[in-house]
């Protein structure tokens, strides 16, 4: 099962880790922008494919199709600006688990990212230099003695590494809290960026926390001082959310009513399932609705977004046809044993 369909201990509060590590080949010129300058990259990586090993697969983008590349979007695997960007010219490497995808010629040669569900920051680091270790034996990277790896953005410099871990905050919310803790971390070198990276908003209550720093920092350090920041976020949600209990009519009636308009709707808009979805989430965390899984719950969130619904399918639907299709596929999915 693929790790965005999975769960862990601490997936209540903390939904999934990425560790990404920016690198750049030291016998090509940064910020590659031509077409020919691209090929050369690509064709050193699949020179190279192999050696690397990990089972990575290389593909195109402009050899997928729009529906396969936002469905990685959703994903979390691509970032929306690397597909509109780099669309006719980028590629990238992936494993059937997808939870390895490395982006070639974004602004850094290459995005080495992996992913694991939940907080996993540690073991989800080790992976991550495993990787990075082999491709930098293999192709060499640009490093300076005294600033680390070398990267097209100053803000990467040193270690080139930005972890970061997606939380569920509907608690924080509700109480209005949300802001009030967000921006108390921000102090501690923390960034908060919505569910699609920098720029984007907390939609349905999910954020992105990650380091701010790299360089002058070792990446044990980046790690653990952002453990230490998630586990006391995850503390305040949970806190938030025994506060919320009190009132239990309150809380299962809000909990209750979203879960009716889920399961009796008869077309449904993805952003109206993503606010529902917290709703739900938070009552299935808090054993409050005992009709879904965690599983369930990870299905949902997946499945009805538009381009993964549409690859769940097998078809491709005009928007409004979405909206009904939608609907069909959560009493689908809520139907299974």
């Amino acid at each position: 099962m693929n790790w965005y369909l999975q769960s862990n201990n601490n997936s209540d509060v903390a939904i999934s880790t990425r560790i990404r590590f920016a690198r750049n080949l030291n016998n090509l010129k940064f910020n590659l922008n031509k077409k020919e300058e691209i090929e050369q990259l690509e064709k050193i990586i699949k020179d190279n494919i192999y050696q690397i090993g990990f089972g990575l697969k290389f593909l195109k983008l402009k050899d997928m199709d729009d529906i396969t590349k936002m469905s990685l979007v959703e994903k979390h695997l691509l970032s929306p600006n690397f597909v509109l960007k780099k669309n006719e010219i980028g590629s990238i490497l992936i494993n059937d688990e997808e939870n390895i995808c490395i982006m070639l010629g974004e602004d850094d040669h290459l995005k080495i990212q992996v992913f694991n569900c939940g907080l996993d920051l540690e073991n989800t680091l080790n992976l991550a230099i495993e990787i990075d270790e082999k491709i930098g034996e293999t192709l060499g990277y640009a490093v300076h003695k005294k600033y680390g790896y070398l990267t097209s953005c100053p803000n990467n410099l040193g270690t080139g590494l930005i972890a970061s871990v997606m939380v569920h905050l509907p608690a924080l919310s509700k109480t209005k809290n949300t802001r009030r803790i967000l921006d108390a971390i921000n102090n501690f070198g923390i960034n908060i960026r919505g569910i699609y990276g920098e720029n984007t908003d907390g939609l349905g209550d999910m954020y992105q926390l990650s380091n701010q720093q790299t360089l002058g920092i070792s990446e044990t350090e980046i790690i653990k001082n952002l453990n230490i920041i998630v586990e006391k976020i995850i503390d305040q949600e949970r806190q938030a959310r025994k506060l919320l209990a009190k009132d239990e009519l309150a809380l299962e009636d809000m909990i209750y009513r979203s879960y009716g308009i889920l399961t009796n709707c008869r077309k449904i808009s993805s952003e109206e399932v993503r606010d529902l979805l917290s709703n739900i989430k938070l009552g299935t965390d808090l054993g409050v609705l005992d009709e879904l899984t965690d599983l369930k719950v990870q299905k949902l969130y997946l499945y009805t977004k538009p381009a993964n619904l549409q690859k769940y399918l097998g078809s491709q639907y005009e928007a409004i046809e979405r909206d009904i299709k939608r609907a069909e596929v959560i009493k689908q999915i809520l139907a299974e044993k």
